[in-house]
């Protein structure tokens, strides 16, 4: 009886450690964008990282509130400085959030980071309810390529194909 126990406590055991490393096997994402809000001076200075915006450092926070997960679809253009730029949509519920972020941080800016790296900064100056997030400048060629593995095009979402099918 206390080999069976041993037995199974033992394989339990292991076969719990092994989990984990079936999940570190995930293939990571080569690109990520991220969208943060600007920060008080008097918020937890873990939860905080400064960011060159305008010629002047200023203060984000660092959970992101949008990430790739919440992007819809998008479309990339070619921006002045020979950079790209990005029109993204958001998902349903990531607009509701923008539209409520939106309405209550007037006057703060709205950083975009490309694997972890400030892109872009917009100043908040009324409430988007459209959903819809611009990158005016700061992509490259290659994180395009590789936003398209993960995000469709605008115009080329999966509703688009269904209909296509019919």
């Amino acid at each position: 009886m206390n080999r069976r126990l041993f037995a199974l406590t033992l394989s339990a055991t292991f076969g719990f450690l092994c989990v984990p490393a079936l999940a570190g096997g995930k293939k990571e994402d080569k690109v990520t964008v991220t969208f943060h809000i600007e920060a008080d001076n008097n918020d937890n200075p873990k939860m905080i990282f400064q960011a060159p915006v305008g010629g002047r450092q200023r203060i984000f926070r660092r959970l992101s509130d949008f990430t790739v997960r919440d992007i819809q679809d998008f479309a990339a253009f070619q921006a002045n400085d020979g950079s790209y730029g990005l029109l993204i949509t958001l998902k349903g519920n990531a607009a509701t959030r923008l539209a409520a972020i939106t309405a209550t941080n007037p006057d703060r800016y709205l950083l975009a980071m490309i694997n972890g790296r400030p892109v872009d900064a917009a100043l908040i100056d009324k409430q988007i309810t459209d959903g819809k997030l611009v990158i005016w400048k700061g992509t490259n060629a290659l994180e395009i390529q590789e936003l398209d593995k993960l995000v469709p095009r605008s115009g080329k979402g999966k509703d688009k194909d269904k209909d296509k099918k019919q």
